[in-house]
């Protein structure tokens, strides 16, 4: 008898989800919060060859072949635009929206049922199942349910009443698209700014367009509704005043974005204890959010959702499949959680802390490039032949 998921978030993460598992042999439904898709949301993001590759392995791969640019290479540069160090970063980097649309499309064409204003407010176990409860009053039953709702995940506090909240970093981030403006750098290469107040991150569209982010430094969590009230000038203004002082394109990009969206926290989580309970389970950012720093969010919550798959397609018995799940994915994925975090600390580390990491990163980045120190995360791969072998929750 063919089983049936119930996938909680219609981003990124949920239709991906929804594909590996109809290939595994489990029939998918997709229950998104909001009243419509992500047209239009965010920024960009960068896709690592990792996460390329998992795509691969549901015949997803050609969709991100003609969206966004190759970005194989990070150039670093102090305040006063002298280089600090070049590394390696095997990636293609895509908008954001562009992403959420073909997936989602290949998702729909696929069979995928995909649901508009479906917040979902509580989840139970059946006799023999699993029933969500939305807002809306509405219900669904199925044989799991599978939480890919985000940072914020209400399937992750159902799960676990007592799960931690996710931990700000202590910077804000937003960006944009700058149009007719000429700046350094060639096609597709990340150029990242250690500015004296902020960070600032550029790389040029083979057409010219310049892509860019900013992280001003928040020690304080701002609200969502403060975060909402600044308007586009608003944080043109204060964008300029950070940059003012530091050597760069940073100001010219700035000035010409035609508007500036509304920024946004940046977070991570440590750990997550508890990714499963009974029928219920969460992947991608749901269980491992990591700073945008190590640039392996999307490619994560991909690797997931085939892992799950696997897991759901091999393991006898739901609870020991999400088990065998957790177990193949938390040290990989609580590894690159840290490396991030300690990729983003020097962003904003105060005057003593800049002088320290510019003195200290090129030889760092050195030994990285030369020891290929990061090929554990650019070189991991899942063979969807592989079988998984079971490890019942018993024994954990």
């Amino acid at each position: 008898m063919t089983k049936k998921a119930l996938i909680i978030g219609g981003g990124i993460a949920g239709p991906v989800t929804a594909m590996a598992l109809r290939r595994a042999g489990v029939d998918c439904e997709v229950f998104e919060a909001y009243d419509r898709g992500s047209e239009g949301v965010g920024v960009f993001l960068t896709l690592a060859v990792n996460g390329i590759e998992a795509l691969r392995l549901l015949d997803l791969h050609h969709l991100v072949h003609d969206l966004g640019m190759d970005s194989p290479r990070m150039l670093m540069l102090d305040r006063r635009g002298r280089p600090l160090a070049t590394t390696r970063q095997p990636s293609r980097t895509l908008k954001r929206a562009d992403l959420y649309l073909a997936l989602r499309d290949e998702a729909v064409r696929r069979g995928v049922r995909i649901h508009y204003g479906r917040r979902l407010t509580d989840a139970s176990a059946t006799a023999d199942g699993v029933r969500a409860v939305f807002a809306d009053g509405g219900t669904a039953e199925g044989d799991l349910l599978v939480g890919a709702d985000g940072l914020h995940s209400r399937t992750r506090t159902i799960i676990d009443p007592g799960a931690p909240r996710a931990r700000h970093v202590g910077l804000l981030n937003t960006g944009g698209f700058a149009d007719g403006v000429e700046v350094p750098g060639e096609p597709g290469t990340y150029y990242f700014v250690f500015g004296k107040r902020a960070f600032f991150g550029y790389l040029v569209h083979p057409d010219g367009q310049v892509w860019w982010f900013a992280n001003p430094p928040s020690p304080r969590e701002p609200t969502p509704e403060e975060l909402a009230a600044i308007t586009s000038e608003g944080w043109r203004a204060t964008l300029m005043e950070l940059f003012r002082d530091d050597t760069g394109p940073m100001l010219d990009i700035i000035g010409a974005t035609g508007h500036i969206p509304a920024g946004w926290n940046t977070y991570d989580f440590p750990t997550v204890p508890k990714w499963f309970d009974g029928r219920m389970v969460i992947l991608g950012d749901a269980a491992h959010a990591t700073s945008p720093s190590s640039g392996q969010g999307a490619s994560m919550a991909i690797e997931d959702a085939v892992v799950l798959a696997k897991c759901l397609r091999d393991v006898p018995g739901i609870p020991d499949a999400f088990a065998a799940f957790e177990r193949l994915r938390r040290d990989r994925v609580e590894r690159i959680v840290a490396h991030g975090r300690r990729s983003g600390s020097g962003k904003a580390p105060g005057a003593v802390g800049a002088f320290l990491r510019d003195l200290t990163l090129p030889a760092i980045m050195r030994q990285v490039e030369k020891r290929n120190a990061l090929a554990w995360i650019h070189d991991y791969r899942i063979s969807w032949d592989e079988r998984v072998s079971a490890v019942p929750v018993a024994s954990r």
